[in-house]
């Protein structure tokens, strides 16, 4: 086969005739099916020698070369995996221009075989590599004058699944072939930032947005629209950052054993800088991906879903620098989108939330125990299941991260305010308000139940945890809906057009002051005053009157 292969290779193809890849499709067929190592190894070989001694005759021949490479990428013996690559490597840099010659659609093919090296177990070199070659593809395709430019004929089907990845076998079929080139490239990349492997993540993740940003401007309106939905979105949506917001009531508190280091690895280190790439692209591109502006943002608040503060963090950073960066770009549409995302971003956190707080209502505590709350009695570890522990530690832990969460989305409101207030409408400053009206109002709401709270405090003592604080939530909620509001009538002053903020701050002042003297003991829910005191006062009602002074006087 060799021998007749090469009397083939000497010769340059007829036009219109497939003889190379005729004459070099058996040894692809061998490669896949072949049990013995020596075998796949001696055609690996063959083919390098081929390939590299005729390389101008290959023609139609390097869709088999290909599958031969392709499958070798795969093996499971290391000799034949690094032997097939040197002859990739060489390939790629030095007779690039020959493989799509003939037949253009094996540039996909080439794309192919080099993510199948990326999958590469047993060496990271050759990993890293076969990425760097795809940033190569990616630089000689944009050189290669196929611009993608007319929005008037633009047809697309790109048979990708809801995750970006495409089906094996299927085609792209496009007016423009050079979608057909791109969406394998930056699918396949876009699949490699799952990749367990940390080195794997990080460069797929930079060779991916360095692609995005170098050759975005040979893109059209339309096709930026598909790489965001099928390309960049799903690298944050796939992420199950929401696993734990959204559990149902039946499933238990998660265990330590249960912590997965490489998802959490991402979650630290590759979101951060997701984040900020995709903020580079909106601020590079903007002109061409307005219409993309609520989705981007989404992505961005839809961090707000993950436990704990890291990647809120992390998305409120990228938020603060994309709206500085666009400010005098975005209309009051755009704004209005903004501030909405966020409303919704934060709205969406309370059912999954509510869930788990009412996990606390199945845990039984002695009748002392309920009703005597200043009492210094100890508690003993035993008078609780050991389930009932653990459900309330969980509970605990989550309620420290929901209201950690809550308070920097009223930061990032804040902060947001105070740059850009000469730039909002008086519409968009109520939905602004609306936010705080809303943590307020829950922080009220986590504040009325008594009763589980006195669960926590006993559970929270027993493990020695310390207890929520929802006295401090809803003092921190009201100074920024206070704040926000003497912001708003300060710099906006008193026209007709904004005197329902007058109003509002009022009524948030009266609320205030009724919450202290209800905590005071100097109103009673029948409107009748107290006036006698029990002295000295217990610790914790010592505690809550002097977290809520510094609120009332505010008011």
């Amino acid at each position: 086969l060799r021998q007749l292969a090469m009397k083939f290779l000497e010769r340059e193809e007829l036009a219109n005739y497939n003889f190379q890849n005729e004459f070099l499709r058996p040894f692809a067929i061998v490669m896949q099916k072949s049990a013995s190592a020596e075998i796949r190894e001696l055609i690996v070989r063959c083919v390098s020698q081929m390939v590299l001694s005729r390389v101008s005759n290959v023609k139609s021949g390097w869709k088999s070369v290909f599958m031969v490479f392709t499958a070798a990428a795969a093996d499971e013996r290391k000799s034949i995996v690094l032997l097939a690559f040197g002859t990739m490597e060489k390939i790629v840099r030095e007779y690039f221009p020959y493989i799509t010659e003939t037949e253009s659609t094996t540039f996909t093919d080439c794309v192919r075989c080099l993510l199948t090296f990326t999958n590469s177990k047993f060496d990271s070199d050759v990993c890293l590599n076969a990425i760097a070659f795809l940033r190569f593809c990616a630089v000689k395709l944009a050189e290669g004058g196929l611009v993608c430019n007319d929005d008037s004929s633009y047809e697309i089907s790109y048979g990708l699944t809801g995750g970006g990845v495409p089906f094996d076998g299927q085609a792209f079929t496009s007016k423009d072939e050079n979608v057909y080139f791109w969406m394998p490239l930056l699918t396949g990349l876009s699949n490699l930032t799952s990749d367990p492997r940390s080195a794997i993540r990080k460069s797929s993740l930079e060779v991916l947005f360095n692609i995005l940003k170098d050759h975005g401007s040979v893109f059209s309106r339309p096709f930026w629209n598909d790489v965001l939905n099928f390309v960049v979105f799903p690298l944050f949506g796939n992420r199950d950052h929401g696993s734990v917001n959204h559990m149902d009531d039946k499933q238990l508190p998660p265990t330590s054993g249960d912590s997965s280091p490489a998802r959490s690895a991402w979650d630290s280190e590759t979101s951060a800088v997701a984040a900020e790439h995709l903020v580079d692209l909106f601020v590079t591109f903007f002109s061409v991906l307005r219409s993309q502006l609520c989705g981007a943002v989404s992505v961005l608040t839809g961090t707000f879903m993950s436990p704990g503060r890291g990647p809120a963090k992390t998305g409120v950073g990228a938020l603060v620098r994309l709206t500085s960066e666009l400010s005098s770009m975005l209309s009051e549409d755009d704004w209005g989108a903004i501030f909405m995302s966020v409303k919704d971003a934060a709205a969406s956190t309370l059912p999954g939330f509510e869930r788990i707080f009412r996990t606390m209502d199945n845990i039984e505590i002695p009748d002392a125990m309920e009703f005597e709350t200043s009492s210094q009695q100890e508690i003993s570890g035993s008078d609780l299941e050991d389930d009932e522990l653990q459900t309330t530690a969980y509970v605990a832990l989550r309620m420290k991260s929901h209201i950690a969460l809550h308070l920097v989305i009223l930061q990032l409101v804040t902060d947001l305010y105070k740059a850009h207030h000469k730039c909002l409408s008086v519409d968009n400053i109520k939905i602004l308000l609306e936010i705080f009206s809303s943590a307020s109002s829950h922080a009220d709401q986590l504040n009325s139940e008594i009763l589980l709270q006195r669960k926590l405090q006993i559970a929270c003592n027993v493990l020695r945890l310390p207890v929520p604080r929802l006295v401090h939530f809803q003092k921190d909620s009201y100074q920024y809906y206070l704040n926000f509001l003497q912001n708003v009538l300060s710099e906006r002053g008193s026209s007709p057009k904004d005197t329902g903020f007058e109003t509002e701050f009022a009524a948030v002042c009266e609320k205030m002051l009724l919450i202290y003297l209800e905590c005071a003991g100097t109103r009673s829910s029948q409107q009748k005053p107290v006036f006698h005191w029990i002295l000295p006062l217990p610790p914790v009602k010592k505690e809550e009157l002097g977290a809520r002074t510094s609120l009332a006087l505010s008011a």
